[in-house]
C-alpha cells in the first residue's frame, strides 16, 4: 500500500498522456506516491501504448467507457491509498506540485479533498473554467469559482493566494481522502460526468468535512479533453446532473422553491439557446429535463439515505445571492466583486 496515488482516467486521451504523462511521473513518483491510469474502454490504443512504453504505470482496463463518474468508482475500488489524486489526462504538473496538498490533507484530518490553483494550458497567466482558485455555488444551484464566474475568467493577479475553505473542488485535480470517499460512496455513477465533483464535495459537507484550497500548487490545464465546452451532450449534462444535484442535497424547507425557480431559468436559457441559433443545445436543455422526470424515484431514494437531512453547516459557503442576477443585471463579472465572504481558516 502506497500512501498516494495519483489517479489519471483515460478516455482516447493518448496524445494528452504523451505530451503531459512524462512530467507527471517525474513530478510526482517516489515519497510513497504511485501512479496508475484507468483506461476508459479507449478506442485510440492508448492503453496498449502505455503497456508498452511505461511498465512502472499501473494500468487498470476498464473494458468500457463507464464515465467520469462510473469509471472513478471502479477504478478506485480496485486501489489501496491513504489518499486518491484524481487528475485528469489534459493537466500539465510542474515540479512540486504534490507536497502541498498532501501536506494539507496530513495537517488537517477534517478535509475531505483539496484542490491546486487551476490556470489554462493555452492562457497560462489566467484561471482556468474548471476549478480556477476554487468552487462555490448559488442559492440557485449556479456554479462558478474564484476567478471563473460563468465564462467570465479572470487574470491571476494573486488576487487568489490565500488558502481558503472551498464548497467544491475540480475533478480535474482533486486529492481525497480514501477514508471520506469510502463513507460517501464515492460518485454518484447516474451523473457519468460534470458535477459529479460537486455533489461528492456536497455530500462531504454535509458529513461533516471540509474542502480546501491550495494555491502554493499549481498546475495547467487544457480543458474539454473528453467533451468540448460546446458540446450539446455537455450541455444535456451540465442542465440534467444540476437538477440531480439540487434534488438530493437541498434541505426539505428550500427544495420546492429552489427547483421551481431553477425550472424557469433553464427555459429561459433554451429560449436563449433557440434565439441565438443553438437549436442542438435547445433541444439537450429539453432531454436534460425530461429525463430528470424520469429519474424522480431513484432520487427520492437518495435523499432517504442516511444523514442526508442535515445540510445547515454549508450555509456560510453557499452564495446567498442569485448569480444571474449578479452577472448580467448589476454586471459583478468577479468574485471579488461579489463582495462574498468565504470561510477562510
Amino acid at each position: 500500500m502506497h500512501k498516494t496515488a495519483v489517479v489519471i482516467l483515460n478516455w482516447n486521451g493518448i496524445d494528452f498522456l504523451k505530451k503531459f504523462l512524462p512530467d507527471i511521473i517525474s513530478y510526482s513518483s517516489g515519497n510513497d506516491t504511485e501512479i496508475w491510469v484507468a483506461d476508459n474502454g479507449s478506442s485510440d490504443g492508448s492503453a496498449d501504448w502505455l503497456s508498452d512504453n511505461f511498465k512502472t504505470i499501473r494500468l487498470i482496463r476498464l473494458g468500457i467507457n463507464h464515465g467520469f463518474a462510473g469509471g472513478y468508482n471502479m477504478a478506485l475500488g480496485q486501489i489501496d491509498a491513504d489518499y486518491y489524486v484524481l487528475l485528469n489526462s489534459d493537466i500539465e504538473v510542474s515540479a512540486g506540485w504534490l507536497k502541498p496538498l498532501i501536506d494539507c490533507m496530513d495537517n488537517n484530518q477534517d478535509v475531505a479533498a483539496c484542490q491546486p490553483k487551476i490556470r489554462s494550458f493555452y492562457r497560462r497567466s489566467h484561471f482556468e473554467y474548471a476549478g480556477a482558485a476554487g468552487g462555490f455555488i448559488d442559492r440557485l444551484g449556479y456554479t462558478f469559482c474564484r476567478g471563473r464566474i460563468f465564462d467570465c475568467v479572470e487574470e491571476d493577479r494573486g488576487q487568489y493566494d490565500d488558502p481558503a475553505d472551498i464548497f467544491w473542488s475540480t475533478g480535474a485535480c482533486m486529492v481525497v481522502r480514501r477514508d471520506a470517499w469510502i463513507k460517501c460512496n464515492g460518485f454518484d455513477r447516474d451523473f457519468f460526468a460534470h458535477m459529479e465533483e460537486v455533489d461528492l464535495c456536497w455530500r462531504f459537507h454535509i458529513a461533516g468535512y471540509r474542502i480546501r484550497y491550495v494555491p502554493s500548487s499549481m498546475v495547467y490545464h487544457v480543458g474539454g479533453g473528453s467533451l468540448s465546452y460546446e458540446s450539446p451532450f455537455k450541455t444535456y449534462l451540465n442542465f440534467r446532473n444540476n437538477l440531480y444535484l439540487l434534488y438530493k442535497n437541498l434541505p426539505s424547507d428550500t427544495l420546492l422553491k429552489t427547483l421551481m425557480t431553477r425550472k424557469l431559468m433553464d427555459g429561459l436559457a433554451a429560449i436563449m439557446f433557440l434565439m441565438t441559433g443553438q437549436f442542438r443545445n435547445a433541444v439537450a436543455v429539453w432531454k436534460a429535463h425530461i429525463d430528470y422526470y424520469k429519474n424522480l424515484a431513484a432520487l427520492r431514494d437518495k435523499r432517504k439515505e442516511p444523514g442526508r437531512q442535515d445540510i445547515t453547516k454549508t450555509d456560510d459557503l453557499i452564495l446567498n445571492k442569485s448569480l444571474v442576477m449578479e452577472f448580467y443585471i448589476k454586471r459583478n463579472r468577479t468574485f471579488e466583486s461579489l463582495n462574498y465572504q468565504t470561510g477562510k481558516k
